[in-house]
């Protein structure tokens, strides 16, 4: 998908290396966001609301490398099924983390308790957009065979459609999960502002420490979009102005920075205090006993670590 629009004009050496680097990129976000979707699959606990939406992100994103990686099997069907396939679930990941700012922003800042029926709606959303995408997408295109990757929109018109069935929803996913989370932040540091006022100090340092942590995890949601695809972004623009000059350092910061937005997401919105707590109950029952003595309280202070990241949450509670 992305990596075809950034190969025109390359030497075959220049492709090699980009392929290269999309392979280990794309391979590195499949482990991460497959180790979310296990976790999902494996631990019970986790299968709640909240993290259903990451899994159906991690999944997206797994698919979306999974199809990164394969490159060109054939000439033919199987290479149109591929370029397809990335395109459709490329999408689908980005706008599921529209869903879960959304359903924070509702949770937190609305305080509403009916997200959990939303859930129909979001799958008709992002599975019924992403489809709607990926077949407009086929206007105007050019199938142009590579080599190493299947098709690239080589006339004027396909590069315009591609521009506004990814980059455009993609940067509209981009504000609308900034604008969400800073309203988010606000909520919360007024919340706490409030909090802090009429607690003790001990109290007030403990809880300053806390939000500050979630508040700064939630501002990086956001970046990870932007970081993922800004050099992509800036790719298409200069391929726009200069259609016959590739600049390949920026093609392998595109190539590399789009393939590793699953790793990102995964760490993001996977790895979060549930998960590592999960995983830790499971390595105590496997933990030699010798090791126990040097880690005694290991499952507690996870335990109590994730207590600690709810604070914020809490004290939004209007009852």
């Amino acid at each position: 998908m992305t990596m075809t629009m950034a190969t025109g004009n390359l030497a075959a050496h220049d492709r090699q290396i980009l392929q290269a680097v999309n392979g280990g990129a794309s391979s590195l976000s499949f482990v991460g966001s497959g180790f979310i979707v296990l976790c999902y699959l494996l631990f019970k606990e986790l299968r709640k609301f909240s993290f259903k939406l990451v899994f159906y992100l991690a999944l997206s994103d797994m698919l979306c490398s999974f199809f990164s990686i394969i490159g060109d099997p054939s000439q033919g069907f199987f290479c149109y099924a591929q370029g397809y396939t990335t395109h459709f679930f490329c999408v689908a990941s980005f706008l599921w983390t529209t869903t879960i700012a959304f359903t924070l922003h509702r949770t937190v800042v609305r305080h509403k308790t009916d997200v959990e029926d939303l859930e129909s709606m979001f799958h008709l959303y992002v599975w019924g957009t992403s489809l709607v995408m990926t077949v407009i997408r086929s206007i105007g295109n050019d199938h142009g065979h590579l080599g190493v990757w299947c098709w690239e929109q080589r006339g004027q018109t396909g590069k315009v459609v591609h521009f506004i069935t990814f980059y455009v929803p993609l940067w509209g996913a981009i504000l609308f999960n900034g604008f969400t989370y800073f309203q988010v932040i606000r909520m919360l540091n007024n919340a706490t502002r409030m909090a802090v006022g009429m607690s003790e100090r001990g109290y007030q340092l403990d809880a300053r420490a806390d939000n500050m942590k979630a508040l700064n995890r939630w501002g990086y949601y956001p970046l990870i979009l932007i970081g993922s695809w800004a050099f992509g972004t800036i790719n298409r623009v200069h391929d726009f102005i200069e259609p016959g000059h590739k600049i390949f350092w920026l093609s392998v910061l595109d190539v590399g920075m789009a393939a590793l937005m699953g790793l990102f997401n995964s760490i993001a919105y996977g790895l979060n205090s549930s998960v590592r707590r999960a995983i830790y109950e499971r390595l105590d029952l496997f933990w030699p006993e010798k090791l126990r003595r040097w880690f005694p309280c290991s499952s507690k202070s996870r335990g109590q670590q994730q207590e600690s990241e709810l604070v914020s949450l809490k004290i939004q509670d209007p009852q």
